[in-house]
């Protein structure tokens, strides 16, 4: 899995008024949480646009003042009008303990429903994955091969290694549609 460093420095004073001051300055609030103790620090706003804003999925190596933690993005809150990034909070990874996180799907092969003149619905842009964080996957890989006009591939059918998905067996990842003209068609022939 890609990971990504982030460097922070220590909040001294916490609460809503110097969260506030913080966000002015253009830094967000952060809080680790998962190890020995909770650190409560500050990040530069700009320092999460390739975290937060692409579809993968990282490892987050945070640099606190000098000392070190391997994490994940657990949460992440945003303002309802303006969107501006509020606060972050993060679950640091230990040794051989399962973590849950947020995985996006990538698509291979290529559907005989495509090809005959039907389009790719992604109905699951990501999967929810338990795994520890050595096996934690960049992506999970659905295979459309077998997928004919008017058939979806749900989470159940995905073939895992070293890892779990969460979400439910019966939802949906993709299905293919039938456009109207080819109904159209479909419906003449008959």
């Amino acid at each position: 899995m890609k990971s990504l460093e982030i460097v922070g420095f220590k909040r001294a004073n916490l609460g809503k008024t110097d969260a506030k001051a913080l966000r002015l300055d253009a830094q967000v609030p952060c809080v680790l949480y998962g190890g020995q103790e909770t650190v409560h620090f500050s990040v530069p706003a700009i320092l999460f646009r390739e975290l937060l804003y692409t579809p993968e999925a990282h490892i987050v190596d945070l640099n606190v003042e000098g000392t070190h933690y391997r994490a994940i993005v657990q949460d992440a809150q945003f303002h309802p009008v303006n969107e501006m990034l509020l606060h972050v909070d993060f679950l640091e990874l230990q040794e051989g303990k399962e973590v849950k996180m947020d995985i996006p799907v990538k698509y291979v092969g290529v559907s005989p429903g495509v090809l005959a003149g039907g389009k790719l619905v992604s109905k699951l842009r990501k999967l929810k994955v338990k795994a520890t964080a050595e096996n934690l996957p960049d992506y999970v890989e659905v295979d459309i091969n077998g997928l004919e006009l008017g058939k979806s591939v749900k989470v159940g059918a995905v073939k895992t290694n070293n890892y779990t998905i969460l979400t439910n067996a019966q939802a949906p990842i993709a299905t293919i549609t039938i456009p109207r003209a080819l109904k159209g068609e479909m419906a003449a022939n008959r």
